[in-house]
Protein backbone atom coordinates (compact mmCIF):
# COMPACT_ATOMS: atom_id res chain seq x y z
CA UNK A 1 0.00 0.00 0.00
CA UNK A 2 1.22 3.51 -0.76
CA UNK A 3 0.79 6.61 1.33
CA UNK A 4 -1.84 6.63 4.06
CA UNK A 5 -2.20 10.40 3.72
CA UNK A 6 -3.79 10.47 0.25
CA UNK A 7 -3.76 8.38 -2.90
CA UNK A 8 -1.40 9.56 -5.63
CA UNK A 9 -2.99 7.11 -8.04
CA UNK A 10 -6.47 8.48 -7.44
CA UNK A 11 -5.40 12.11 -7.80
CA UNK A 12 -3.67 11.27 -11.09
CA UNK A 13 -6.84 9.57 -12.31
CA UNK A 14 -9.03 12.53 -11.34
CA UNK A 15 -6.73 15.17 -12.79
CA UNK A 16 -5.53 13.50 -15.98
CA UNK A 17 -7.99 10.74 -16.91
CA UNK A 18 -11.17 12.54 -15.90
CA UNK A 19 -10.72 16.32 -15.69
CA UNK A 20 -8.05 16.38 -18.43
CA UNK A 21 -6.12 19.22 -16.81
CA UNK A 22 -3.40 18.98 -19.45
CA UNK A 23 -5.74 20.69 -21.89
CA UNK A 24 -5.49 23.81 -19.74
CA UNK A 25 -1.89 24.28 -20.86
CA UNK A 26 -3.22 25.45 -24.23
CA UNK A 27 -4.60 28.56 -22.53
CA UNK A 28 -2.46 31.66 -22.24
CA UNK A 29 -2.50 31.76 -18.44
CA UNK A 30 -1.11 28.23 -18.14
CA UNK A 31 0.99 27.94 -21.28
CA UNK A 32 4.27 27.81 -19.34
CA UNK A 33 3.09 24.61 -17.65
CA UNK A 34 2.93 20.98 -18.66
CA UNK A 35 2.10 17.70 -17.02
CA UNK A 36 5.70 17.60 -15.85
CA UNK A 37 5.35 20.82 -13.87
CA UNK A 38 1.98 19.74 -12.47
CA UNK A 39 3.46 16.43 -11.36
CA UNK A 40 6.46 18.18 -9.84
CA UNK A 41 4.22 20.33 -7.63
CA UNK A 42 2.04 17.36 -6.72
CA UNK A 43 5.02 15.21 -5.74
CA UNK A 44 6.55 18.11 -3.81
CA UNK A 45 3.28 18.52 -1.93
CA UNK A 46 3.22 14.83 -1.07
CA UNK A 47 6.80 14.91 0.20
CA UNK A 48 6.38 18.03 2.31
CA UNK A 49 3.05 16.85 3.69
CA UNK A 50 4.48 13.49 4.73
CA UNK A 51 7.75 14.87 6.11
CA UNK A 52 6.85 18.21 7.68
CA UNK A 53 3.11 18.12 8.38
CA UNK A 54 2.03 14.55 9.17
CA UNK A 55 5.05 14.08 11.40
CA UNK A 56 3.73 16.45 14.08
CA UNK A 57 -0.02 15.99 13.62
CA UNK A 58 -0.48 13.98 16.81
CA UNK A 59 1.85 16.19 18.83
CA UNK A 60 0.13 19.44 17.85
CA UNK A 61 -3.16 17.86 18.89
CA UNK A 62 -1.75 16.69 22.22
CA UNK A 63 0.24 19.87 23.02
CA UNK A 64 -2.24 22.64 22.27
CA UNK A 65 -1.25 26.29 21.93
CA UNK A 66 -1.14 28.01 25.31
CA UNK A 67 -1.08 31.67 26.33
CA UNK A 68 1.55 32.44 28.98
CA UNK A 69 0.28 35.95 29.65
CA UNK A 70 2.53 37.54 27.05
CA UNK A 71 2.75 35.26 24.04
CA UNK A 72 1.07 32.20 22.62
CA UNK A 73 3.30 29.14 22.82
CA UNK A 74 3.04 26.76 19.85
CA UNK A 75 5.20 23.67 19.38
CA UNK A 76 8.24 24.46 17.18
CA UNK A 77 7.34 21.84 14.57
CA UNK A 78 4.44 24.03 13.41
CA UNK A 79 6.74 26.92 12.56
CA UNK A 80 9.22 24.60 10.83
CA UNK A 81 6.46 23.08 8.70
CA UNK A 82 5.10 26.48 7.70
CA UNK A 83 8.57 27.69 6.80
CA UNK A 84 9.00 24.67 4.52
CA UNK A 85 5.59 25.34 2.97
CA UNK A 86 6.45 29.00 2.37
CA UNK A 87 9.76 28.10 0.71
CA UNK A 88 7.98 25.73 -1.66
CA UNK A 89 6.11 28.57 -3.37
CA UNK A 90 2.82 26.72 -2.93
CA UNK A 91 1.21 29.50 -0.94
CA UNK A 92 1.21 31.60 -4.11
CA UNK A 93 0.87 28.66 -6.48
CA UNK A 94 -2.31 29.82 -8.23
CA UNK A 95 -1.57 33.55 -8.14
CA UNK A 96 -0.52 35.75 -11.05
CA UNK A 97 3.19 35.92 -11.75
CA UNK A 98 2.90 39.68 -11.20
CA UNK A 99 2.06 38.98 -7.57
CA UNK A 100 4.74 36.37 -7.01
CA UNK A 101 2.72 33.35 -8.11
CA UNK A 102 3.39 30.62 -10.64
CA UNK A 103 -0.11 30.56 -12.20
CA UNK A 104 -0.90 26.95 -11.52
CA UNK A 105 -4.45 25.97 -12.47
CA UNK A 106 -6.70 26.17 -9.45
CA UNK A 107 -7.60 22.50 -9.83
CA UNK A 108 -3.95 21.44 -9.58
CA UNK A 109 -3.29 23.80 -6.70
CA UNK A 110 -6.36 22.45 -4.87
CA UNK A 111 -5.08 18.90 -5.28
CA UNK A 112 -1.66 19.95 -4.00
CA UNK A 113 -3.09 21.60 -0.90
CA UNK A 114 -5.28 18.59 -0.14
CA UNK A 115 -2.09 16.74 0.79
CA UNK A 116 -1.38 19.22 3.57
CA UNK A 117 -4.95 19.20 4.82
CA UNK A 118 -4.92 15.42 5.01
CA UNK A 119 -1.54 15.35 6.72
CA UNK A 120 -2.26 18.04 9.31
CA UNK A 121 -5.46 20.02 9.08
CA UNK A 122 -4.53 22.28 12.00
CA UNK A 123 -1.18 23.48 10.66
CA UNK A 124 -2.55 23.81 7.14
CA UNK A 125 -5.25 26.19 8.41
CA UNK A 126 -2.74 29.05 8.66
CA UNK A 127 -1.81 29.14 4.96
CA UNK A 128 -5.38 28.29 3.94
CA UNK A 129 -6.73 31.44 5.58
CA UNK A 130 -3.80 33.48 4.33
CA UNK A 131 -4.36 32.43 0.71
CA UNK A 132 -8.06 33.37 0.93
CA UNK A 133 -7.14 36.70 2.56
CA UNK A 134 -4.70 37.43 -0.26
CA UNK A 135 -7.26 36.67 -2.96
CA UNK A 136 -9.83 38.97 -1.39
CA UNK A 137 -7.39 41.88 -1.20
CA UNK A 138 -6.20 41.31 -4.75
CA UNK A 139 -9.82 41.55 -5.88
CA UNK A 140 -10.96 44.46 -3.72
CA UNK A 141 -7.97 46.09 -2.00
CA UNK A 142 -6.24 49.30 -3.03
CA UNK A 143 -2.83 49.25 -4.74
CA UNK A 144 -1.30 50.49 -1.48
CA UNK A 145 -2.94 47.71 0.53
CA UNK A 146 -1.76 45.13 -1.97
CA UNK A 147 1.81 46.45 -1.92
CA UNK A 148 1.97 46.80 1.86
CA UNK A 149 0.17 43.66 3.00
CA UNK A 150 -0.39 41.19 0.16
CA UNK A 151 3.19 40.84 -0.99
CA UNK A 152 4.48 39.96 2.52
CA UNK A 153 1.66 37.40 2.83
CA UNK A 154 2.60 35.86 -0.52
CA UNK A 155 6.16 35.54 0.82
CA UNK A 156 4.87 33.88 3.99
CA UNK A 157 6.10 36.66 6.27
CA UNK A 158 2.58 37.79 7.21
CA UNK A 159 -0.42 35.55 7.81
CA UNK A 160 -4.08 36.49 7.37
CA UNK A 161 -7.41 35.93 9.10
CA UNK A 162 -11.10 36.66 8.64
CA UNK A 163 -12.98 38.28 11.54
CA UNK A 164 -16.74 37.98 11.21
CA UNK A 165 -18.32 36.35 14.26
CA UNK A 166 -18.85 38.02 17.61
CA UNK A 167 -19.88 36.57 20.97
CA UNK A 168 -23.54 37.40 20.23
CA UNK A 169 -23.38 37.36 16.43
CA UNK A 170 -22.26 34.06 14.91
CA UNK A 171 -24.11 33.22 11.71
CA UNK A 172 -26.35 36.27 12.26
CA UNK A 173 -24.00 38.84 10.78
CA UNK A 174 -26.79 41.40 10.67
CA UNK A 175 -26.19 41.75 14.41
CA UNK A 176 -22.49 42.63 14.19
CA UNK A 177 -21.78 45.49 16.62
CA UNK A 178 -18.06 46.19 16.08
CA UNK A 179 -17.77 49.93 15.41
CA UNK A 180 -15.52 51.79 12.99
CA UNK A 181 -14.95 55.47 13.72
CA UNK A 182 -13.33 57.70 11.04
CA UNK A 183 -9.91 58.97 12.11
CA UNK A 184 -7.10 61.06 10.67
CA UNK A 185 -5.32 60.19 7.45
CA UNK A 186 -8.28 58.33 6.01
CA UNK A 187 -8.03 55.56 8.62
CA UNK A 188 -10.67 54.30 11.04
CA UNK A 189 -10.53 53.23 14.66
CA UNK A 190 -12.26 49.95 15.45
CA UNK A 191 -13.92 48.99 18.73
CA UNK A 192 -15.51 45.62 19.46
CA UNK A 193 -14.99 41.92 20.00
CA UNK A 194 -14.52 39.07 17.56
CA UNK A 195 -14.75 35.38 18.44
CA UNK A 196 -13.76 32.04 16.89
CA UNK A 197 -10.93 33.68 14.94
CA UNK A 198 -8.64 30.94 13.68
CA UNK A 199 -5.02 32.05 13.56
CA UNK A 200 -6.00 35.26 15.34
CA UNK A 201 -2.82 35.49 17.41
CA UNK A 202 0.52 33.65 17.40
CA UNK A 203 4.23 34.18 16.86
CA UNK A 204 4.42 32.15 13.65
CA UNK A 205 4.73 35.18 11.37
CA UNK A 206 6.04 38.72 11.54
CA UNK A 207 2.56 40.17 11.32
CA UNK A 208 -1.10 39.14 11.14
CA UNK A 209 -3.50 40.81 8.70
CA UNK A 210 -7.06 40.76 10.05
CA UNK A 211 -9.98 41.38 7.70
CA UNK A 212 -12.72 42.69 9.97
CA UNK A 213 -16.42 43.33 9.42
CA UNK A 214 -17.53 46.46 11.28
CA UNK A 215 -20.17 49.16 11.13
CA UNK A 216 -19.52 52.86 10.50
CA UNK A 217 -21.79 55.29 12.36
CA UNK A 218 -24.88 56.10 10.35
CA UNK A 219 -24.65 52.96 8.23
CA UNK A 220 -27.86 51.17 7.25
CA UNK A 221 -29.04 48.46 9.66
CA UNK A 222 -28.35 44.78 9.07
CA UNK A 223 -25.81 43.35 6.69
CA UNK A 224 -26.27 46.27 4.26
CA UNK A 225 -24.42 48.48 6.71
CA UNK A 226 -21.30 46.35 7.14
CA UNK A 227 -17.94 47.56 5.88
CA UNK A 228 -14.67 45.68 5.61
CA UNK A 229 -11.45 46.84 7.25
CA UNK A 230 -7.87 45.69 7.09
CA UNK A 231 -6.52 45.72 10.66
CA UNK A 232 -2.89 44.59 11.11
CA UNK A 233 -1.54 43.25 14.40
CA UNK A 234 1.45 45.58 13.93
CA UNK A 235 1.24 48.81 11.99
CA UNK A 236 3.54 48.95 8.96
CA UNK A 237 5.82 51.91 8.30
CA UNK A 238 6.06 53.49 4.84
CA UNK A 239 9.36 51.67 4.21
CA UNK A 240 7.69 48.30 4.91
CA UNK A 241 9.20 47.80 8.35
CA UNK A 242 7.02 46.89 11.31
CA UNK A 243 5.88 49.78 13.45
CA UNK A 244 4.06 49.92 16.76
CA UNK A 245 1.60 47.35 18.06
CA UNK A 246 -1.99 47.93 17.03
CA UNK A 247 -4.80 47.92 19.59
CA UNK A 248 -5.82 44.31 18.85
CA UNK A 249 -5.55 42.19 21.98
CA UNK A 250 -5.94 38.50 22.65
CA UNK A 251 -8.79 38.04 25.15
CA UNK A 252 -8.54 34.25 25.27
CA UNK A 253 -8.04 30.98 23.46
CA UNK A 254 -10.87 28.62 22.59
CA UNK A 255 -10.01 24.97 23.20
CA UNK A 256 -11.86 22.79 20.70
CA UNK A 257 -12.38 19.07 20.20
CA UNK A 258 -10.34 19.19 16.97
CA UNK A 259 -8.02 21.46 15.00
CA UNK A 260 -6.25 21.80 18.34
CA UNK A 261 -2.99 22.92 16.76
CA UNK A 262 -4.66 26.01 15.25
CA UNK A 263 -4.90 28.94 17.61
CA UNK A 264 -8.57 29.85 17.90
CA UNK A 265 -9.04 33.21 19.54
CA UNK A 266 -11.23 35.84 21.07
CA UNK A 267 -9.93 39.26 20.01
CA UNK A 268 -10.66 42.65 21.51
CA UNK A 269 -10.35 45.66 19.21
CA UNK A 270 -9.81 49.07 20.77
CA UNK A 271 -9.83 48.18 24.45
CA UNK A 272 -6.96 50.59 25.10
CA UNK A 273 -4.22 48.11 25.97
CA UNK A 274 -2.16 49.69 23.20
CA UNK A 275 -2.35 53.24 21.94
CA UNK A 276 -1.17 53.26 18.32
CA UNK A 277 -0.37 56.74 17.05
CA UNK A 278 -0.97 58.07 20.56
CA UNK A 279 -4.62 57.09 21.11
CA UNK A 280 -6.65 53.93 21.77
CA UNK A 281 -8.64 52.14 19.11
CA UNK A 282 -7.48 49.61 16.56
CA UNK A 283 -6.24 51.32 13.41
CA UNK A 284 -8.10 49.96 10.40
CA UNK A 285 -8.02 50.67 6.69
CA UNK A 286 -11.25 50.56 4.71
CA UNK A 287 -11.25 47.93 1.96
CA UNK A 288 -13.19 49.14 -1.06
CA UNK A 289 -16.31 51.17 -0.38
CA UNK A 290 -18.34 51.59 2.79
CA UNK A 291 -21.33 49.28 3.32
CA UNK A 292 -20.08 46.67 0.85
CA UNK A 293 -18.11 44.70 3.39
CA UNK A 294 -20.14 41.49 3.33
CA UNK A 295 -20.09 41.48 -0.46
CA UNK A 296 -16.30 41.64 -0.36
CA UNK A 297 -16.04 39.13 2.47
CA UNK A 298 -17.99 36.58 0.44
CA UNK A 299 -14.97 36.46 -1.88
CA UNK A 300 -12.97 35.02 1.02
CA UNK A 301 -15.86 33.05 2.53
CA UNK A 302 -16.69 31.20 -0.68
CA UNK A 303 -13.05 30.25 -1.18
CA UNK A 304 -12.86 29.16 2.44
CA UNK A 305 -16.03 27.09 2.03
CA UNK A 306 -14.47 25.12 -0.80
CA UNK A 307 -11.33 24.76 1.32
CA UNK A 308 -13.41 23.44 4.21
CA UNK A 309 -15.02 20.90 1.90
CA UNK A 310 -11.60 19.86 0.66
CA UNK A 311 -10.32 19.55 4.23
CA UNK A 312 -13.31 17.37 5.12
CA UNK A 313 -12.59 15.13 2.13
CA UNK A 314 -8.90 14.98 3.01
CA UNK A 315 -9.56 13.94 6.61
CA UNK A 316 -12.13 11.35 5.53
CA UNK A 317 -9.74 10.08 2.88
CA UNK A 318 -6.76 9.63 5.19
CA UNK A 319 -9.04 7.94 7.73
CA UNK A 320 -10.23 5.54 5.03
CA UNK A 321 -6.67 4.71 3.97
CA UNK A 322 -5.65 4.03 7.57
CA UNK A 323 -8.71 1.81 8.05
CA UNK A 324 -8.05 -0.06 4.82
CA UNK A 325 -4.46 -0.76 5.83
CA UNK A 326 -5.56 -1.91 9.29
CA UNK A 327 -8.29 -4.16 7.87
CA UNK A 328 -5.86 -5.86 5.51
CA UNK A 329 -3.37 -6.58 8.27
CA UNK A 330 -5.51 -7.26 11.35
CA UNK A 331 -6.35 -11.01 11.69
CA UNK A 332 -9.61 -11.69 13.49
CA UNK A 333 -12.19 -14.44 13.18
CA UNK A 334 -12.90 -16.83 10.36
CA UNK A 335 -15.26 -16.91 7.38
CA UNK A 336 -18.90 -17.59 8.23
CA UNK A 337 -18.76 -20.94 6.45
CA UNK A 338 -15.62 -22.08 8.29
CA UNK A 339 -16.40 -24.59 11.04
CA UNK A 340 -12.93 -25.47 12.26
CA UNK A 341 -11.86 -23.25 15.20
CA UNK A 342 -8.29 -24.41 14.62
CA UNK A 343 -8.26 -22.89 11.13
CA UNK A 344 -6.14 -19.75 10.81
CA UNK A 345 -7.82 -16.41 11.31
CA UNK A 346 -8.42 -14.17 8.32
CA UNK A 347 -7.81 -10.43 7.95
CA UNK A 348 -10.92 -8.52 8.95
CA UNK A 349 -11.16 -7.13 5.42
CA UNK A 350 -12.62 -10.54 4.53
CA UNK A 351 -15.69 -9.96 6.71
CA UNK A 352 -18.74 -8.58 4.87
CA UNK A 353 -19.58 -5.82 7.35
CA UNK A 354 -16.03 -4.49 7.30
CA UNK A 355 -16.10 -4.56 3.52
CA UNK A 356 -19.39 -2.64 3.63
CA UNK A 357 -17.86 0.12 5.73
CA UNK A 358 -14.77 0.28 3.55
CA UNK A 359 -16.73 0.42 0.30
CA UNK A 360 -19.08 3.10 1.60
CA UNK A 361 -16.10 5.10 2.85
CA UNK A 362 -14.43 4.75 -0.53
CA UNK A 363 -17.60 6.01 -2.20
CA UNK A 364 -17.76 9.01 0.13
CA UNK A 365 -14.13 10.11 0.00
CA UNK A 366 -13.38 9.42 -3.65
CA UNK A 367 -16.70 10.96 -4.68
CA UNK A 368 -16.00 13.90 -2.39
CA UNK A 369 -12.54 14.42 -3.86
CA UNK A 370 -14.06 14.42 -7.34
CA UNK A 371 -16.56 17.06 -6.21
CA UNK A 372 -14.00 19.50 -4.76
CA UNK A 373 -11.66 19.15 -7.73
CA UNK A 374 -14.56 19.65 -10.13
CA UNK A 375 -15.37 22.87 -8.29
CA UNK A 376 -11.75 23.98 -8.62
CA UNK A 377 -11.88 23.15 -12.33
CA UNK A 378 -14.94 25.40 -12.64
CA UNK A 379 -12.90 28.22 -11.12
CA UNK A 380 -10.35 27.75 -13.90
CA UNK A 381 -13.17 27.89 -16.44
CA UNK A 382 -14.50 31.03 -14.77
CA UNK A 383 -11.12 32.69 -15.19
CA UNK A 384 -9.85 31.36 -18.51
CA UNK A 385 -12.63 29.86 -20.66
CA UNK A 386 -12.57 31.07 -24.24
CA UNK A 387 -15.93 32.86 -24.33
CA UNK A 388 -17.74 35.14 -21.93
CA UNK A 389 -20.72 32.79 -22.06
CA UNK A 390 -18.61 29.83 -20.92
CA UNK A 391 -17.10 31.92 -18.14
CA UNK A 392 -20.54 33.04 -16.99
CA UNK A 393 -21.85 29.46 -17.00
CA UNK A 394 -18.91 28.30 -14.88
CA UNK A 395 -19.51 31.15 -12.43
CA UNK A 396 -23.19 30.33 -12.06
CA UNK A 397 -22.63 26.59 -11.67
CA UNK A 398 -19.93 27.16 -9.08
CA UNK A 399 -22.27 29.45 -7.16
CA UNK A 400 -24.91 26.72 -7.05
CA UNK A 401 -22.47 24.00 -6.08
CA UNK A 402 -20.55 25.89 -3.37
CA UNK A 403 -22.98 25.09 -0.50
CA UNK A 404 -22.86 21.42 -1.51
CA UNK A 405 -19.07 21.42 -1.89
CA UNK A 406 -18.80 22.76 1.64
CA UNK A 407 -21.48 20.67 3.34
CA UNK A 408 -21.68 17.27 1.65
CA UNK A 409 -18.07 16.26 2.44
CA UNK A 410 -18.41 17.73 5.93
CA UNK A 411 -21.30 15.35 6.58
CA UNK A 412 -20.44 12.20 4.67
CA UNK A 413 -16.64 12.14 4.81
CA UNK A 414 -17.13 12.44 8.56
CA UNK A 415 -19.07 9.17 8.29
CA UNK A 416 -15.96 7.68 6.68
CA UNK A 417 -14.02 8.74 9.79
CA UNK A 418 -16.70 7.13 11.93
CA UNK A 419 -16.31 3.91 9.93
CA UNK A 420 -12.54 4.05 10.37
CA UNK A 421 -12.94 4.07 14.15
CA UNK A 422 -15.40 1.16 13.97
CA UNK A 423 -13.08 -0.87 11.74
CA UNK A 424 -10.26 -0.43 14.26
CA UNK A 425 -12.56 -1.81 16.96
CA UNK A 426 -11.55 -1.01 20.51
CA UNK A 427 -8.30 0.50 19.31
CA UNK A 428 -10.23 2.98 17.18
CA UNK A 429 -11.22 5.28 19.99
CA UNK A 430 -7.82 5.23 21.66
CA UNK A 431 -4.83 7.38 20.81
CA UNK A 432 -2.88 4.30 19.81
CA UNK A 433 -4.16 4.98 16.29
CA UNK A 434 -4.78 8.35 14.60
CA UNK A 435 -8.33 7.68 13.44
CA UNK A 436 -9.93 9.13 16.57
CA UNK A 437 -8.10 12.42 15.97
CA UNK A 438 -9.18 12.45 12.33
CA UNK A 439 -12.79 12.17 13.50
CA UNK A 440 -12.45 14.95 16.07
CA UNK A 441 -10.74 17.21 13.56
CA UNK A 442 -13.37 16.57 10.90
CA UNK A 443 -16.29 17.08 13.26
CA UNK A 444 -15.54 20.82 13.19
CA UNK A 445 -16.11 21.10 9.45
CA UNK A 446 -19.94 20.94 9.55
CA UNK A 447 -19.67 24.19 11.55
CA UNK A 448 -16.75 25.93 9.85
CA UNK A 449 -17.64 28.71 7.38
CA UNK A 450 -21.38 28.44 7.88
CA UNK A 451 -23.22 25.54 9.47
CA UNK A 452 -25.03 22.81 7.60
CA UNK A 453 -28.28 24.70 8.16
CA UNK A 454 -26.85 27.96 6.86
CA UNK A 455 -25.62 26.28 3.68
CA UNK A 456 -29.03 24.65 3.23
CA UNK A 457 -30.77 28.02 3.43
CA UNK A 458 -28.26 29.45 0.96
CA UNK A 459 -28.83 26.61 -1.51
CA UNK A 460 -32.62 26.45 -1.41
CA UNK A 461 -33.29 30.07 -0.52
CA UNK A 462 -30.88 31.72 -2.94
CA UNK A 463 -28.79 29.58 -5.24
CA UNK A 464 -31.38 27.40 -6.98
CA UNK A 465 -33.79 30.31 -7.35
CA UNK A 466 -31.34 32.97 -8.50
CA UNK A 467 -32.12 34.65 -11.81
CA UNK A 468 -35.50 32.99 -12.10
CA UNK A 469 -34.18 29.50 -11.44
CA UNK A 470 -31.24 29.73 -13.84
CA UNK A 471 -28.92 28.16 -11.27
CA UNK A 472 -30.95 24.98 -10.89
CA UNK A 473 -31.60 24.84 -14.62
CA UNK A 474 -27.88 24.94 -15.35
CA UNK A 475 -27.15 22.24 -12.77
CA UNK A 476 -29.77 19.99 -14.33
CA UNK A 477 -28.44 20.67 -17.84
CA UNK A 478 -24.93 19.81 -16.69
CA UNK A 479 -26.08 16.52 -15.16
CA UNK A 480 -28.09 15.65 -18.26
CA UNK A 481 -25.08 16.31 -20.47
CA UNK A 482 -23.41 13.46 -18.59
CA UNK A 483 -26.36 11.08 -18.57
CA UNK A 484 -26.79 11.51 -22.33
CA UNK A 485 -23.22 10.29 -22.83
CA UNK A 486 -23.62 7.26 -20.58
CA UNK A 487 -24.17 4.09 -22.56
CA UNK A 488 -23.83 0.37 -22.16
CA UNK A 489 -23.90 -0.91 -18.60
CA UNK A 490 -23.89 2.67 -17.31
CA UNK A 491 -27.19 3.52 -19.00
CA UNK A 492 -29.14 2.13 -16.04
CA UNK A 493 -27.24 4.37 -13.66
CA UNK A 494 -27.87 7.34 -15.93
CA UNK A 495 -31.59 6.59 -15.94
CA UNK A 496 -31.60 6.51 -12.10
CA UNK A 497 -29.82 9.83 -11.98
CA UNK A 498 -32.19 11.44 -14.48
CA UNK A 499 -35.17 10.26 -12.43
CA UNK A 500 -33.70 11.62 -9.19
CA UNK A 501 -32.80 14.94 -10.82
CA UNK A 502 -36.26 15.31 -12.32
CA UNK A 503 -37.86 14.74 -8.96
CA UNK A 504 -35.59 17.33 -7.33
CA UNK A 505 -36.78 19.88 -9.89
CA UNK A 506 -40.45 19.10 -9.31
CA UNK A 507 -40.03 19.25 -5.53
CA UNK A 508 -38.23 22.60 -5.82
CA UNK A 509 -41.06 23.99 -7.91
CA UNK A 510 -43.67 22.78 -5.41
CA UNK A 511 -41.81 24.26 -2.46
CA UNK A 512 -41.71 27.72 -3.98
CA UNK A 513 -45.20 27.50 -5.50
CA UNK A 514 -46.52 27.58 -1.93
CA UNK A 515 -45.40 31.22 -1.80
CA UNK A 516 -44.45 30.84 1.86
CA UNK A 517 -40.68 31.18 2.49
CA UNK A 518 -41.01 29.94 6.07
CA UNK A 519 -42.66 26.73 4.91
CA UNK A 520 -40.42 26.33 1.86
CA UNK A 521 -37.24 26.61 3.92
CA UNK A 522 -38.35 24.73 7.05
CA UNK A 523 -36.76 21.50 5.82
CA UNK A 524 -33.95 23.05 3.81
CA UNK A 525 -31.37 20.71 5.36
CA UNK A 526 -33.19 17.74 3.78
CA UNK A 527 -33.04 19.56 0.45
CA UNK A 528 -29.29 20.08 0.84
CA UNK A 529 -28.70 16.40 1.62
CA UNK A 530 -30.82 15.24 -1.31
CA UNK A 531 -29.15 17.69 -3.70
CA UNK A 532 -25.72 16.68 -2.44
CA UNK A 533 -26.33 13.00 -3.03
CA UNK A 534 -27.62 13.71 -6.53
CA UNK A 535 -24.52 15.81 -7.32
CA UNK A 536 -22.14 13.16 -5.97
CA UNK A 537 -24.03 10.47 -7.92
CA UNK A 538 -23.34 12.65 -10.96
CA UNK A 539 -19.66 12.70 -10.02
CA UNK A 540 -19.65 8.90 -9.71
CA UNK A 541 -21.29 8.47 -13.10
CA UNK A 542 -18.58 10.69 -14.56
CA UNK A 543 -15.86 8.65 -12.84
CA UNK A 544 -17.37 5.37 -14.00
CA UNK A 545 -17.38 6.69 -17.56
CA UNK A 546 -13.72 7.72 -17.22
CA UNK A 547 -12.91 4.19 -16.01
CA UNK A 548 -14.98 2.43 -18.67
CA UNK A 549 -13.12 -0.08 -20.80
CA UNK A 550 -9.99 0.00 -18.62
CA UNK A 551 -8.75 -3.07 -16.79
CA UNK A 552 -7.07 -3.55 -13.43
CA UNK A 553 -7.99 -3.45 -9.75
CA UNK A 554 -7.98 0.34 -9.64
CA UNK A 555 -10.65 0.67 -12.33
CA UNK A 556 -12.66 -2.25 -10.97
CA UNK A 557 -12.68 -0.41 -7.67
CA UNK A 558 -14.06 2.70 -9.35
CA UNK A 559 -16.85 0.71 -10.98
CA UNK A 560 -17.69 -1.07 -7.71
CA UNK A 561 -17.87 2.20 -5.79
CA UNK A 562 -20.06 3.80 -8.47
CA UNK A 563 -22.51 0.90 -8.43
CA UNK A 564 -22.52 0.94 -4.63
CA UNK A 565 -23.35 4.63 -4.55
CA UNK A 566 -26.29 4.18 -6.91
CA UNK A 567 -27.61 1.09 -5.15
CA UNK A 568 -27.09 2.06 -1.53
CA UNK A 569 -26.71 5.84 -1.35
CA UNK A 570 -28.81 7.51 -4.04
CA UNK A 571 -32.02 5.84 -2.79
CA UNK A 572 -31.49 7.64 0.56
CA UNK A 573 -32.86 10.83 -0.94
CA UNK A 574 -36.38 9.55 -1.59
CA UNK A 575 -37.67 9.89 2.01
CA UNK A 576 -36.15 13.37 2.12
CA UNK A 577 -37.92 14.37 -1.07
CA UNK A 578 -41.15 12.83 0.23
CA UNK A 579 -41.06 15.10 3.30
CA UNK A 580 -40.23 18.15 1.20
CA UNK A 581 -42.95 17.40 -1.34
CA UNK A 582 -45.55 17.01 1.41
CA UNK A 583 -44.93 20.59 2.54
CA UNK A 584 -44.55 19.22 6.04
CA UNK A 585 -45.36 21.81 8.73
CA UNK A 586 -44.02 19.87 11.73
CA UNK A 587 -41.09 22.21 12.29
CA UNK A 588 -43.09 25.34 11.51
CA UNK A 589 -45.79 24.51 14.06
CA UNK A 590 -43.48 23.08 16.70
CA UNK A 591 -43.58 24.97 19.99
CA UNK A 592 -40.19 25.06 21.66
CA UNK A 593 -41.94 24.32 24.97
CA UNK A 594 -42.57 20.82 23.64
CA UNK A 595 -38.86 20.09 23.31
Amino acid sequence: MGSKVLSTRDLDFLLYEWLDVEVLTSRARFQEHSRETFDAFLRLSEQLAERDFASHNAKSDRVEPQFDGERIQVIPEVSAALDAFNRSGLLAGALDEAHGGVQLPNVVHRACFAWFQAANIATSAYPMLTMANVNLLLAHGSPEQICTYVLPMVEGRYFGTMCLSEPLAGSSLADVTTRAVPAHGGTHRLYGNKMWISGGDHELSENIVHLVLARVAGAPPGVRGLSLFLVPKHLVSPDGSLGERNDVVLAGLNHKMGFRGTTNTILNFGEGTFTPQGSPGAVGYLVGEENRGLEYMFHMMNEARISVGTGAVALGYTGYLHALDYARNRPQGRPLAAKDPAAPQVPIVKHPDVRRMLLSSKAYVEGGMALVLYAARLLDEQQTAATSMDRARATLLLDVLTPIVKSWPSQWCLVANDHAIQIHGGYGYTRDYPVEQFYRDNRLNPIHEGTHGVQALDLLGRKVTMRGGAGLKLLVESIQATTLRAGGELATLAEQLDTATGRLVSVTEKLWAADDPTLALANASLYLEASGHIVVAWMWLELAMAAAGKSGDFYEGKRAAAVYFFKHELPRIQPHLDVLESLDVSLVELDDCWL
